[in-house]
């Protein structure tokens, strides 16, 4: 006889917009909002497509603000607060991917601004109350429902250009956080659902994506797999593959959804053993219900996607250092963490081998 149906989940207040031409309803939103004088948050990189977009609500746009980073160093994110204070921002509209987003939460937690978000990748990031710090060669994240974006605009047409590394280690990134939502200790029947339909959306639009830079059709299931992937990794309590990620990107400065999508084989090859249920709706959704990490890094392979740390600048030296780390301030794992474990599993991943229990 099975137990008793137990649970408990707290739905977040998020708004989302999503379809071909969800960007022609952005100035609506700041309407909805009550916004007037929003500052735009953007990478270097992502400066051209921020004014077209600002460009759309004119004076409504008191700042642009093209100097986002990954990991949000603390002194980007003090500039960046310090830079709304200055032009009287009354919200902040972050437009590109995590770095941008991860930005506009730092400012929405130090200045009270609401955040709305246009992502131009897959990594979800946009659907959680999760802000992330880097200061010291540390990361340390938190939650605040401060920092959960208002209101969110996914449009395909503005990941066309998307070059197809971005797509595929953006969405393989999304792909993590449902992963560990399925055995997170505050998982319910609702995030698995979610889980499991965001996994089952990016493993099969992800290869659509990266064949085909104009194909919307999978472009829009891709975004959509990252909003039902992000929205679960807002509801649950992160696990050893966002720990290892989170040490790696504080301490070497390693790229985020590329780093993500090397570990995430890795750390979920650690954890089958322990979490049988997970695994099970993980092999589902994948189409391999004997190895799901092995499939996921299959599909890593496939698209193109980096599988090693090697690839991405970590030294072998640095594996002690991101076991110690990790160690010194573990998340919530449904298997023990142990340093040998640690060890066994960052050398796998800095080398490229096939992930193993």
């Amino acid at each position: 006889m099975t137990a008793p149906l137990a649970f408990s989940y707290q739905a977040l207040p998020m708004r989302v917009v999503m379809g071909a031409g969800a960007l022609d309803r952005l100035a609506d939103e700041i309407d909805r909002a009550g916004l007037e004088r929003v500052m735009v948050l953007c990478s270097p990189g992502r400066l051209r497509p921020a004014e077209s977009i600002a460009g759309r609500v004119g004076a409504r746009v008191a700042d642009i603000h093209p100097h986002a980073r990954a990991h949000v160093p603390a002194a980007s994110a003090a500039e960046a607060a310090r830079r709304a204070a200055e032009v009287d921002a009354d919200g902040c509209l972050a437009v590109g991917g995590g770095s941008a987003i991860g930005l506009g939460k730092i400012v929405a937690l130090r200045l009270g601004l609401p955040v709305l978000a246009v992502p131009t990748t897959y990594a979800g990031s946009e659907m959680t109350p999760v802000w992330g710090l880097t200061e010291n060669g540390v990361k340390r994240t938190g939650r605040d429902p401060r920092v959960l974006p208002v209101s969110v605009l996914y449009d395909p047409e503005l990941t066309v250009g998307l070059p197809a590394a971005v797509a595929a280690t953006s969405g393989m990134n999304a792909i993590a956080h449902a992963v560990e939502a399925l055995y997170a200790p505050d998982a319910s029947p609702i995030i698995d659902l979610m889980a499991e339909d965001g996994v089952r959306s990016l493993a099969r639009a992800l290869p659509d994506v990266v064949a085909d830079g104009a194909d919307l059709d999978a472009r829009s299931r891709a975004q959509y797999g990252a909003w039902l992937c992000g929205a679960c990794l807002g509801a649950t309590t992160m696990s050893l593959h966002h720990k290892l990620c989170h040490a790696l990107g504080g301490a070497l400065d390693l790229p985020h959804a590329a780093t993500h999508t090397v570990v995430l084989p890795h750390a979920l090859a650690y954890n089958q053993v322990a979490a049988p249920a997970a695994t099970a709706k993980l092999g589902r959704a994948l189409g391999a219900p004997a190895d799901p990490a092995l499939a996921l890094w299959d599909l890593a392979g496939r698209l193109g996607a980096p599988r090693s740390l090697r690839e991405l600048g970590m030294a072998r030296d640095d594996v002690d250092r991101i076991v110690e780390l990790t160690l010194a301030a573990p998340y919530a794992n449904p298997r023990e963490v142990t340093a040998d474990g640690l060890g066994r599993l960052l050398h796998a991943a800095w080398s490229g081998r096939p992930p193993a229990c």
